[in-house]
């Protein structure tokens, strides 16, 4: 699967799956996966000490296996998402919730290589050098590319509709730390006002046919979210998932 196949996916209304990589770099990392679990991942240099260039070697292995690379941009600044996709199959820009910011944000990942007067024409009166160029910047250069704005305020919630009639927006990504943090309700995942608000946000995106999904750390918060309508799941990380897989195993076998 590339990112074009994935986006097609996203749009017959079909969920996708992937997690994200925070500390392998090792390409033998692939070996291990098993076939068919995961349609993407995102690399997040975040709370590390680690690059978003470490992590090529495992996005080209993963290439060669049919999985998409996504990365996670450390700012919020449209030349290092142009960067970012140039390298990888699309980014994930986090805390995106001003709508002009994020009409820029996705002119810098899938809309490129317009620059200069003639994007300020686009984003400004949606006005484009003619309809060749369109095709070309959408269905040639960034086919393959994804855009992906993540939804973690409030105010991004309340902006949301406007932010998925933005072209070039593939799927929105909730964090729930900062989003939680941002309703007063601090990494309470299971709150009730988190869960409605998660509902909001599917609604929302999926009248735009967007999907739309949070990370969570454990399959119960997930499997909720795809009863709410999720679409696009992110569960876990590289480090969490092998430290619960330690602490069952051995926690069983201390107990035997």
């Amino acid at each position: 699967m590339n990112a074009k196949l994935l986006k097609e996916k996203m749009l017959r209304g079909e969920t996708v799956y992937g997690t994200m990589i925070q500390h392998a770099t090792n390409p033998a990392l692939v070996d291990f996966l098993p076939p068919g679990a995961l349609d993407f991942v995102i690399f997040t240099a975040e709370h590390n000490a680690l690059d978003i260039a470490d992590f090529l070697p495992l996005r080209y292995a993963l290439a060669a296996k049919g999985i998409v690379s996504l990365a996670r941009t450390h700012s919020r600044d449209p030349d290092d998402v142009s960067k970012v996709c140039d390298s990888y199959d699309g980014v994930v820009v986090p805390y995106v919730e001003d709508v002009a910011h994020a009409k820029r944000l996705a002119a810098a990942a899938v809309y490129r290589p317009l620059k200069g007067a003639a994007l300020e024409r686009v984003l400004k009166d949606d006005k484009w050098p003619n309809a060749r160029t369109k095709q070309y910047c959408f269905e040639e250069r960034c086919a393959n590319t994804l855009f992906i704005p993540m939804i973690e305020s409030v105010e991004a919630v309340d902006n949301l509709e406007e932010i998925c009639s933005i072209p070039g927006v593939n799927a929105v990504f909730v964090g729930p730390n900062d989003l939680t943090t941002s309703m007063g309700i601090p990494n309470e995942y299971d709150h009730p006002d988190f869960v409605a608000m998660m509902k909001r946000i599917i609604e929302i995106a999926d009248r735009k046919h967007v999907p739309a999904g949070s990370w969570f750390g454990t399959v119960e918060q997930q499997q909720r979210t795809m009863k709410q309508g999720g679409r696009f799941v992110v569960y876990s990380n590289d480090s969490s998932m092998m430290k619960d897989a330690i602490q069952l195993a051995f926690g069983q076998m201390r107990k035997a």
